[in-house]
Order: structure tokens, then C-alpha cells, then sequence
């Protein structure tokens, strides 16, 4: 079996690393139990949790014991890092809905059967802290100058860090701590701008432990056109089906640039990585088929194989010529009685949310990224009568990308 450290560096999860030979010998002498946090700022994760979430599905297929940590106490505060502003407090209540949500998509990666992998919150221990104990214990570990060259403080410090932001630190490093008292946790990961945060649960252990704990970052992923992983224009591409539709998601993944193929296909599928690399070098039309690929098993992964294969088949469909798409495609249903003179085009491009306003939508139809019928929409006044669309409804698409299916009734 492969050591999880080399399927790291060789899939692209592997920016900064502590004792590098050491932890290779770790992993290699027996099973390690190591842990990714995810804060429950929302409902759902998003394709930006991605990364974390496949680096502790390939922990565990190479033997090892990954923890889920929901930071259902940590949220409470609030990370600095890559903040400009204070983040939005949430309610207790809010929180742990969230973390509900968040423990049900965990399970499509994750096999927590029989303990293979742990999902804990830090509720359950942050919560009932003690003020003055925990200082006592854990603050007098820190030194507040040093704390102060981290870089998700320095970024903060000139629009103001919060004394409670400043707390975020010692708790995700008292996690780090727990989680090896309780589960013998001894190698926390994540992206590369927790490194400071990672670094400091580690030294904690050693000092008030007297044991070796490892820390193991990623690269902060970036499309290559600089965008972040997982923001399009409409929003986050969310895990939740209600949030995102399969197909959307799969259609996210389907228009992957194609510089931007072979690194997803090692980050976000389990396909072998010669495949990875074959599909990777394919060039001009043919890399298409990789992208197919891309979409379909990474759908498969967060929304299951039936999905997969109904978001491939709406994709082809759509693309068939004459063809009115797939099941898949998202529907909005109008009512015929509330528009008895037609529907404007404007006002349908915001019933399906192909626009967030009516100014937008004119902007869409001036820029020529609108079409009807796989027709480009060149009239913005453009009135729609039911009646010519009664049986097979119509189809919008905004952009190569976005397709909406509106059903008159």
C-alpha cells in the first residue's frame, strides 16, 4: 500500500510539511489517526471544502484513521485568517443545524463504520471551558509577539484584529491537543493559510505532551484564471443538492479550463494517476472527453452514481441537435393564469434566477449572452406567449454554460 505522504506529493496536496522524513516513517509503521476541520459557517460545504475532504479519503484508503473535526465551537469566534473584516456571528441554534447538514455529506466520502473515521464537534469541548483554567493551561503556552508575526494576524492588523479573533489560535490549537488526548490524533491538515494555526497545536503537544505531532498543508487552489475554487458567478458551487442541482455541478466540473484538467482530475477523483496523466495530456477536442470524465466522477463522488449518470445524459442531451436537455436540467414551472397578456423575458430571466434583476437581464441580452432555443435574444422588450411553448415548454441558456428549462401550467 502506498505511503499516504507520496500519494500527497503526487496528487497535489502537499505545500509545507513538519519532521517530512519522520512522518513518512510514521505513516509507513502503522495506522495514524489524523484530522481536517470544517467550520459550519453554512449549511452545506461548497467544492472549496473539496481538497480537505479528499485528503482524508485518501488518508484512510492508505490504512490510516481520518477525524471530521466541526467546529461548531470555534464558528463562535470566528477564524482571521484570509479575513479582512470580522466574520458574522451566529446563533447556537443556526450552528448546529449546520453541523447536521455538514456530517451527512462527510458520508459520501467517508466510511465511519466501526470507528474508520471519527466526526466530532469541538462544541463538545470548547463550550464548557473554563476561562481561567484554559488560560492557565493553554494561554501561558503562548507567546502573544510571536502570535503577532503569524500571517493571519499581520493581515488583520491594520483595519483591527478583535480581542476574540485573537482567541482563534489557542482554541484550534487546544483542538489539536483533545484530539490527541482523546483519539491519539498526531497530524492536523489543511490549507496552506492554517499553516500558523497547524503549527501551533503541534508545538502545544510537544510542550505539554512531550510528544512529536505533525502538521501537512495544500496549496490554496485556484482556477487558472485566478478565480477561487468553487465561486462562479451565481455563487458557491454547494455539496447540497438543494443548493446546487447535480447537474449544475456536474456542468461546473464539465467546463473546467483546460489547463486546469489534470490537476483536478488528481484532487478530486480516485482514478489512478496514470490515467490522471494520460487524460491530462490530451489536447484541442479530445480533451473534452477528460472533462466528461472529470465532471462525471467527481459528481459521482458528492452526489452518487445515478445522479452522475443523469447529469451525463442531460449534458449530451442538450448538446444533441434539436434536443430540449435531460431530467436533469433545472425547471422552473410558471403559471399561464398570472400572465394572461404573455411574460415579459425580463421577468422570466428572474423567476429562474438567470438574473438576479431585470437590469441584469438587460445587460445579459446587450452583451449577446442569452439564447432561446439554442437562438440568440437580441430584443430586450421580447414577450413570451405560453401558448407556443404549452407542450414542450422552452429552454434558456445563459452563457455556454447555463441551461434552464421553463414549463408553462
Amino acid at each position: 500500500m502506498s505511503n499516504a505522504l507520496d500519494v500527497f506529493q503526487e496528487r497535489g496536496f502537499f505545500k509545507q510539511v513538519t519532521h517530512e522524513e519522520e512522518l513518512r516513517q510514521t505513516l509507513a509503521q502503522g495506522e495514524v489517526t489524523a484530522y481536517v476541520g470544517f467550520d459550519p459557517t453554512a449549511d452545506s460545504l461548497h467544492v472549496g471544502h473539496l481538497m480537505g475532504i479528499m485528503a482524508l479519503a485518501h488518508l484512510q484508503r492508505a490504512g490510516h484513521r481520518p477525524v471530521a473535526l466541526v467546529g461548531g465551537g470555534t464558528v463562535m469566534i470566528g477564524d482571521p485568517s484570509g479575513r479582512t473584516e470580522l466574520r458574522q456571528m451566529l446563533s447556537v441554534d443556526v450552528i448546529n443545524q449546520n453541523a447536521a447538514q455538514i456530517k451527512k455529506q462527510l458520508g459520501q466520502y467517508l466510511d465511519f463504520e466501526a470507528d474508520r473515521a471519527l466526526l466530532v464537534n469541538n462544541a463538545d469541548w470548547i463550550l464548557p471551558l473554563n476561562y481561567i483554567a484554559f488560560l492557565r493551561e493553554i494561554g501561558s503556552q503562548f507567546s502573544v509577539n510571536r502570535m503577532l508575526t503569524a500571517e493571519c494576524f499581520r493581515t488583520r492588523l491594520e483595519r483591527g484584529l478583535s480581542f476574540i479573533e485573537f482567541n482563534y489560535m489557542l482554541l484550534q490549537a487546544y483542538d489539536f491537543l483533545t484530539l490527541y488526548r482523546k483519539f491519539g490524533c498526531t497530524l492536523q491538515m489543511g490549507g496552506d493559510d492554517q499553516w500558523s494555526n497547524i503549527l501551533a497545536g503541534a508545538d502545544l503537544i510537544r510542550r505539554l505532551e512531550n510528544k512529536q505531532a505533525f502538521a501537512l498543508t495544500w496549496p490554496l487552489l485556484e482556477t487558472t484564471s485566478g478565480k477561487k475554487m468553487g465561486k462562479t458567478e451565481a455563487g458557491a458551487v454547494w455539496l447540497d443538492p438543494q443548493k446546487t442541482k447535480p447537474f449544475e455541478f456536474y456542468q461546473y466540473w464539465r467546463n473546467t479550463h483546460d489547463a486546469d484538467v489534470e490537476r483536478f482530475l488528481a484532487c478530486f477523483t480516485f482514478l489512478p494517476m496514470d490515467e490522471v496523466r494520460r487524460l491530462g495530456a490530451l489536447r484541442d477536442q479530445e480533451i473534452n472527453e477528460a472533462k466528461k470524465i472529470l465532471a462525471y466522477e467527481v459528481t459521482k463522488l458528492a452526489h452518487g452514481e445515478e445522479e452522475a449518470r443523469r447529469a451525463e445524459a442531460t449534458a449530451a442531451g442538450l448538446f444533441a441537435d434539436g434536443a430540449q436537455g435531460g431530467e436533469a436540467v433545472p425547471v422552473t414551472r410558471v403559471s399561464t393564469a398570472e400572465y394572461p397578456a404573455g411574460i415579459p423575458l425580463l421577468d422570466l430571466l428572474v423567476l429562474t434566477g438567470l438574473a438576479s434583476s431585470k437590469k441584469e437581464g438587460r445587460r445579459l441580452i446587450d452583451q449577446r449572452g442569452l439564447y432561446l432555443e439554442q437562438k440568440p435574444v437580441t430584443e430586450v422588450g421580447l414577450v413570451l406567449d405560453p401558448e407556443d411553448f404549452a407542450q414542450e415548454g422552452l429552454l434558456l441558456q445563459k452563457g455556454k454554460k447555463i441551461f434552464h428549462k421553463v414549463e408553462f401550467v
